[in-house]
């Protein structure tokens, strides 16, 4: 890197980390300091391009309209968003032990990122060659690699992150990332609000290799950060060293606060289906309704993101707190707003601000929650916090597949204030979580 090239970098760091009265080096090593805009640019380059292969390959609108168009079971729609989510937490402790075991630990985060990447393309293979229920079989095994590689990617990335980057600049780089990728996410759902139509086999396959690009370019940024040797545990591993791992639930108190704060925060992220199913109900037009949507939820982390990240740097728990209390209250006023009958466009007009404030909710959740954790530890034990907790959060996220079923029992608006009354309580919950940030 020449003189000239680092002295742009590091203004350029110096603006988007607001770290212009002398380099912060707080929670890292020395040798680490010296190359923290260079790590910095990698890392947000990275998971912005991680993130855009997440937009265009969701579990929760490319999957399901592929598995309909090749003619798969309607059963196996069911399965895609807990395989998607809980797939890549639940083996997270056998996991964290191997990464435990790696003294550089980005390399964990790179092979992962390559298996989702070619996972995508098999995806597309199969789209182009297969149909009915042997397509869907396809899909769905493959969509179990992928959560299993992006485990370890998870695993990996917060301790890369806590390794590489200063306390009180983590929380500004996660607010960029998710700005950027919402930026992504409003251009995708202005262009799906304008189909009317159902779109060609084509279009979904060309999604699919687009976000396999997108994780090779994102996994080519992350093995050029600089990452010095860490703490590495040698001794037992399998599976009951990682059952062992769970005695922190036990004996850490504020882990364990914050690991049931997180589970009754997940309303956030689980809600957002349930506000365009009322919006589908009531106002129909479903395709270019969702494109809506997703321009909407991506105007949200777009302005949002940035607020919440540097905010997080200062009291990650208060953010967290906040955007779980906002989430809550919106889930409950919209199954209030959906009994009301009123005319079309103020309906519209509700459910789009309520889906924004969602969005701003929950950007605010994830960045607090993601802060917090990486600020309460460092070493071996951030890897075990983060380890545990997706783990956890990946079985109850298994339990909630039976959603479905108890909005068939009870109404979608009775799940949304479930959800509302459970983000109120985790809101409640992380107040008493202790500072860490800052």
């Amino acid at each position: 890197m020449t003189p000239r090239h680092a002295d742009r970098l590091e203004s350029l760091y110096e603006r988007l980390a607001e770290d212009d009265e002398g380099r912060v080096c707080k929670d890292i090593p020395e040798d680490a300091c010296k190359v923290v805009p260079g790590n910095f640019f990698a890392l947000l380059l990275a998971n912005t391009l991680s993130n855009l292969a997440d937009k265009l390959a969701s579990a929760k609108t490319t999957l399901p309209w592929l598995l309909l168009h090749l003619g798969a079971p309607a059963w196996m729609l069911s399965l895609l968003v807990p395989i998607r989510e809980s797939g890549s937490m639940l083996p997270q402790m056998l996991i964290g032990a191997w990464v435990r075991r790696q003294p550089i630990r980005k390399w964990t985060w790179v092979i992962g990122g390559t298996l989702q990447g070619l996972c995508l393309m098999a995806m597309g293979f199969c789209a182009l060659t297969l149909q009915g229920w042997v397509a869907g079989g396809s899909l769905i095994g493959l969509l179990v690699l992928f959560s299993l590689a992006r485990g370890a990617c998870s695993v990996a990335y917060k301790d890369v992150l806590g390794k590489t980057l200063p306390k009180t600049r983590r929380g500004r780089l996660s607010g960029w990332i998710s700005a950027a990728s919402g930026l992504v996410a409003l251009s995708i759902g202005l262009a799906l609000s304008q189909i009317q139509q159902d779109t060609s086999l084509w279009l979904y396959t060309a999604l699919l290799l687009l976000a396999a690009g997108c994780w090779f370019a994102a996994v080519w940024c992350f093995s050029r950060i600089i990452e010095f040797p860490g703490a590495v545990e040698e001794g037992a591993n399998g599976l009951a060293h990682a059952l062992g791992r769970l005695q922190l639930l036990r004996d850490d108190k504020p882990f364990r606060l914050f690991v049931i704060a997180r589970a009754l925060a997940m309303g956030s992220g689980l809600a957002a289906p349930f506000y365009i199913a009322l919006a589908r109900e009531d106002l129909g037009s479903a395709i270019s309704l969702l494109g809506l949507f997703i321009a909407v939820e991506g105007l949200a982390g777009l302005i949002s993101s940035p607020v919440w990240g540097r905010w997080a740097d200062q009291s990650s728990r208060q953010v967290f707190a906040l955007a779980c209390a906002l989430a809550g209250v919106l889930s409950i006023f919209v199954a209030g707003i959906s009994w009301l009958g009123m005319p079309a466009e103020a309906t519209m007009a509700l459910y789009l601000l309520t889906f924004f404030g969602l969005g701003v909710a929950h950007a605010g959740v994830r960045l607090g929650r993601k802060t917090y954790l990486v600020d309460m530890a460092s070493g071996n034990r951030r890897t075990d916090y983060v380890a545990v907790s997706n783990s956890v959060i990946g079985a109850i996220l298994l339990l909630t597949g039976l959603l479905g079923a108890l909005t068939a029992l009870i109404s979608i608006q009775g799940t949304l204030i479930l959800l509302g009354v459970a983000g109120l309580a985790g809101a409640w919950l992380s107040q008493r979580w202790p500072e860490v940030s800052g």
